[in-house]
């Protein structure tokens, strides 16, 4: 942080090639596979079609709207649509064995396009590579590139959302990934959106998907808790992204919770002790001791409600984030976001949230960020000032009247 600005690095931002612009990160042998496809392909998101697209791209003008939004450096995580795939590409199963072979290629092209992309901004860009779980081993291999190629940002973990046919997170067969990210020092982030299984066309499909969406993704947590992975690689870390992050005291409550009930019911005779037996010992620590040694939370556009909460979530594990380019994003308002969320906030806990947290875990160096937001970063006084009455366009859901009551 500077004098009178903040260094603020969003944790949670999307990017991606253009469709016809992965072609050269293929392989040679999927090339006339890729021209076929994509002669037909018929991109399924508006905001992928219209004029603003290239934000997801265009190096040049991606670098001017975030700093004129107050914006030095960001975490990238995917947004386009990768070869071979029909829509967002963890959540769209092969059909067939040759289907899913042009799949991982897809997945190796955007993972080499994104370092390109990184490397076209010294230290100011820290991308999220793609896996598929279906193959562990190539998961393995395909991380062992990434950190290899500079890709800090780690690896976007897939969700296994009933019907997916994978195994559970919770699942040992996963545990090669585990092991090779705590060698490696890559992070493991869970962004929302992923893990949510079809739930069909009908108008009340779009409210339950609002009211279950977070939850399937909140799971990846529970899952490696009670699943031991932390417990065998004490250096894994996990990052959850866009899924808020109000509820993260009260789960973790329940978690130790059921921790310590079933570490209990290993003990006793009563009928619940079946379901206790071996957890002692492969459960490890309780959830809320793995959260403050092993966790983060990407708090994309932060709400008011939740930031009272900051004590009890952890300061060193909140890492703001803006979502651009996407319209629930705060751009081109984050300034005016900051104010309506922190107005009040102590200058060195919005510091940390802002950039100094995701500078420590995603690696970046303040040394030279500091320099570019002492020129566009805003300033300490501009964000203590309490932001009267919201923009009347601004599209994110901070500043949706209602959106600040859910504490749980």
């Amino acid at each position: 942080m500077n004098d009178d600005r903040y260094t603020v690095i969003s944790a949670d931002c999307h990017a991606g090639a253009d469709l016809l612009d992965y072609r050269p990160y293929l392989e040679k042998r999927y090339l006339d596979d890729f021209d076929m496809w994509a002669a037909t392909y018929v991109n399924p998101y508006e905001d992928l079609l219209a004029d603003s697209a290239d934000r997801n791209w265009n190096s040049a003008r991606r670098l001017a709207e975030l700093e004129e939004d107050g914006i030095v450096a960001e975490v990238i995580f995917p947004n386009t649509i990768p070869p071979f795939f029909p829509s967002g590409s963890l959540m769209a199963p092969a059909p067939t064995p040759g289907e899913f072979e042009r799949r991982w290629a897809g997945l190796r092209a955007h993972n080499r396009w994104l370092a390109d992309f990184c490397a076209a901004a010294p230290g100011r860009r820290a991308g999220v590579f793609q896996i598929l779980l279906n193959d562990v081993e190539q998961a393995v291999q395909e991380i062992r590139w990434a950190a290899g190629a500079g890709l800090k940002g780690g690896l976007m973990l897939p969700g296994t959302p009933p019907g997916s046919g994978l195994p559970e997170l919770h699942a040992r067969v996963y545990d090669p990934i585990w092991a090779v990210c705590a060698e490696l020092g890559v992070l493991v982030n869970h962004h929302a959106g992923s893990a949510s299984p079809p739930l069909g066309d009908e108008p009340a499909a779009r409210a339950v998907f609002m009211v279950e969406t977070t939850w399937f993704s909140h799971r990846a947590l529970w899952h490696l808790v009670f699943g031991g992975a932390f417990r065998r690689h004490p250096d894994l870390r996990l990052v959850l992204t866009e899924q808020g992050s109000g509820w993260i005291p009260g789960v973790l409550a329940m978690l130790d919770y059921y921790h310590g009930r079933l570490l209990a019911a290993a003990k006793a005779t009563t009928a619940e002790a079946k379901f206790g037996v071996g957890l002692a010992e492969s459960m490890g620590e309780s959830p809320s001791a793995v959260w403050r040694e092993n966790c983060f939370v990407g708090a994309s556009f932060m709400r008011p409600h939740e930031v009272p909460l900051r004590d009890r979530i952890g300061l060193d594990k909140i890492m703001w984030g803006s979502d651009y380019p996407h319209d629930e994003g705060t751009y081109p308002y984050t300034r005016e976001g900051l104010r309506f969320a922190f107005a009040g906030v102590p200058r060195g806990e919005l510091a940390a949230m802002l950039g100094g947290n995701a500078a420590r875990v995603y690696g970046f160096d303040l040394d030279l960020l500091d320099p570019i937001a002492a020129k566009v970063g805003p300033t300490v006084a501009e964000i203590a000032e309490p932001l009267p009455e919201p923009p009347a366009d601004a599209t994110s859901p901070v500043f949706a009247r209602g959106a600040s009551v859910r504490v749980w």
